[in-house]
């Protein structure tokens, strides 16, 4: 399986318990073309957000391999594969995980200026003015609401322009006219950037909306 801007190959992934060995991914192979969106879906304890962290370099696979544009993130050490994702990957969660003394221009600032970009704070700027927070950028995440939040998450994970996006329940933090316009705004803001994404989502709608669903159940794609 090549060709794609993310493969995985046979991937496993086990973590011990009590009863013995347990088993979460379990030989799971897909190949995610540029530009491609993927939807991940299936019920709680699937295996979906573990797959998810072994695509992006988050976790590794107790086997198979993953690559990312042809590099080997099984193959790489933890720094090597943070450094590839702090260039070519962009990560928005259920969770903000926003830093709360930073501003929303900051927070967004933040992934720039760890790879050394000359021009973070109008990157920056640009990004929140288009999430429509351009009269935000000097809030504290306390001082936002839920949907402003996510849309600080989705500036700082749109404004390095990353190869492949990951959300992780991106609106399951939302009330549900929140987060049809969080998922609007998601799959506008992927267009422009030409991104890859890869969605985990409960969400029937945000799923659909993608080109390809991926049904999880007991760690296989079904």
């Amino acid at each position: 399986m090549v060709g794609g801007v993310l493969t995985a190959e046979r991937l496993v992934k086990q973590v011990g318990s009590p009863e013995g060995p347990l088993t979460i991914v379990q030989d799971v192979s897909l190949d995610i073309a540029r530009g491609e969106s993927v939807a991940v879906v299936g019920p709680s304890g699937a295996g979906k957000s573990t797959l998810l962290a072994l695509l992006a370099g988050l976790d590794l696979p107790t086997s198979g391999r993953v690559l990312l544009e042809g590099h080997d993130l099984t193959a790489l050490d933890e720094d090597g594969r943070a450094r590839l994702r702090a260039a070519r990957v962009g990560f928005v969660f259920q969770a903000f995980h926003l830093i709360p003394a930073l501003t929303a221009l900051e927070n967004v600032m933040l992934p720039l200026e760890l790879t050394g970009h000359s021009g973070a704070r109008d990157a920056a700027l640009d990004t929140l003015r288009r999430v429509g927070l351009a009269d935000r950028t000097g809030h504290y995440p306390r001082q936002l609401s839920g949907g402003e939040q996510q849309r600080v998450a989705l500036a700082r994970a749109f404004v390095t322009r990353p190869a492949v996006l990951f959300a992780d329940e991106p609106t399951g933090n939302l009330d549900s006219a929140t987060g049809a316009r969080i998922g609007q705004l998601l799959f506008e803001l992927n267009a422009d950037s030409h991104t890859t994404l890869v969605l985990v989502t409960h969400d029937q709608d945000l799923a659909t909306r993608c080109r390809r669903v991926l049904r999880m159940d007991a760690g296989r794609i079904v």
